[in-house]
């Protein structure tokens, strides 16, 4: 496809991207509320808000993932789409009503809300991701990729920024259930009109189908038994534990980033707040930038590499730098944020070439199915680290040589993937991703 109607599509699913990476985010930068469950009218602690962020993964890891998937190749993005979409609000909405209504089951009503959101939001993401490969093939789908990954994360930068701001830190204060639910009164905002401009795209879709004669589920020779031959591939899985390796270092950190930041360089919630922003915010500059170059020069492995070990230097200097200076946390912000641009952009535009395209949506579904299922596990190690270190080590620190760890294993799979890259030329991996001829 060709012309603007591939941008106005991925203007309109950006939207709903962007909503979700806000919801998800939106307590990361005030997650010192829940240190103490006496400081909110909530009453929940680091564990019970580890336990709630861990509710994301919990429909992706069992099974919703890979069902929805399978449903986007057998039945388009436009009918499975709008279901998760339409899921992902609904989850948020559960948990806003949760968060208001408080009680002694607030957090086990907010952990299934967040459940159905999780599910929603990682097909809906699914739904955008195999929509753009389809839109953009043969063109800068690299470029798409990373337009579409910085937007949506600037809606984590802006819930990192706005969060302080809609609960100001205050001591001695006890939150009301209507302050700690702020955030997500906007973030239902937010939802409601990627809704409206989720139901544009879908018009966009159906009417570019019937100019090409074609309908959008066009892969109507998938079989349940291409889901064996996905699971056989090694490359799947190579960058699947990628994928999961990298994305938990980060992912899980920025949930607990209030709670590891403040403590570890005697800073105020909004710095905090700030300096963990500058995580999306790089990422909204340098994300389709990376993309470009990807897309002109190749070279996608060695980009994974690099960015993992800037990863991997951002957590040894959180972890082992001197105690009570900012700079080395602002500096480990600038890492961590070249690594979370370079990363994606060359890993995302790789599943294409790996795998057929009647059997892409399963491919990406089961690729964030095993991120889902480390991210599971890591939110809630993470908490029960932060909420009881071992004796002679903060938090702090334990928690973060738990995101070394991840980021060195990143860097180990990363370089196997290369090595596969240059024994299977044929794959393209390296190359760059030129036009095809019309």
């Amino acid at each position: 496809m060709h012309g603007w109607l591939p941008w106005a599509a991925l203007a309109c699913l950006v939207v709903p991207m962007f909503a979700s990476y806000y919801f998800d985010d939106m307590f990361s930068s005030i997650s010192y509320l829940f240190e103490d469950p006496s400081r909110t009218l909530l009453g929940w602690d680091a564990a019970g808000y580890g336990l709630y962020a861990s509710g994301y993964s919990v429909l992706c890891v069992f099974g919703g993932l890979v069902i929805g998937g399978i449903l986007l190749d057998k039945w388009g993005v436009r009918i499975s789409g709008s279901l998760f979409v339409g899921m992902m609000a609904l989850g948020a909405g559960i948990v806003l009503w949760a968060l208001r209504r408080g009680g002694e089951h607030s957090l086990a009503v907010s952990y299934a809300g967040c459940m159905l959101f999780g599910l929603g939001s990682e097909i809906a993401g699914t739904a955008v991701t195999r929509s753009i490969a389809r839109w953009f093939k043969g063109g800068p789908m690299a470029l798409a990729m990373g337009l579409q990954l910085a937007i949506a994360r600037l809606g984590t930068a802006f819930a990192l920024v706005i969060a302080p701001r809609l609960v100001a830190q205050q001591d001695a204060h006890v939150y009301s259930l209507a302050e700690t639910a702020r955030p997500a009164a906007l973030g239902m905002a937010l939802m409601a009109v990627g809704l409206i401009l989720w139901a544009v795209f879908v018009a966009l879709d159906a009417a570019a189908d019937r100019r090409l004669e074609k309908a959008s589920g066009e892969e109507d020779n998938f079989r349940l038994s291409d889901v064996l031959g996905i699971l056989k591939s090694r490359n799947f899985w190579l960058l699947g534990l990628l994928c999961v390796l990298f994305y938990s270092s980060i992912i899980a950190f920025k949930k607990f980033a209030g709670a590891i930041l403040i403590p570890r360089f005697d800073i105020p919630a909004s710095a905090a707040g700030w300096m963990v922003s500058m995580l999306p915010f790089s990422t909204v500059v340098f994300a389709p930038l990376f993309g470009l170059m990807v897309d002109r020069f190749g070279h996608g492995t060695r980009w994974m590499i690099i960015g993992s070990v800037l990863a991997l230097t951002a957590h040894l200097l959180l972890a082992f730098a001197p105690a009570g200076v900012p700079q080395y946390g602002y500096l480990a912000m600038v890492f961590l944020g070249f690594g979370y641009s370079l990363v994606p952009a060359a890993l995302w535009p790789s599943v294409p070439k790996i795998v057929p395209d009647k059997v892409l949506g399963t491919t990406f579904a089961l690729i964030y199915w095993v991120q889902n299922l480390g991210l599971l596990s890591f939110k809630v190690l993470a908490g029960k680290i932060l909420g009881g270190a071992s004796a002679g080590m903060d938090g702090p620190v334990a928690v973060e040589l738990l995101f070394v760890g991840l980021c060195v294993a990143a860097v180990a799979v990363s370089l196997l993937f290369a090595r596969t890259s240059s024994r299977h030329p044929e794959l393209a991996l390296d190359l760059p991703n030129r036009p095809v001829s019309e």
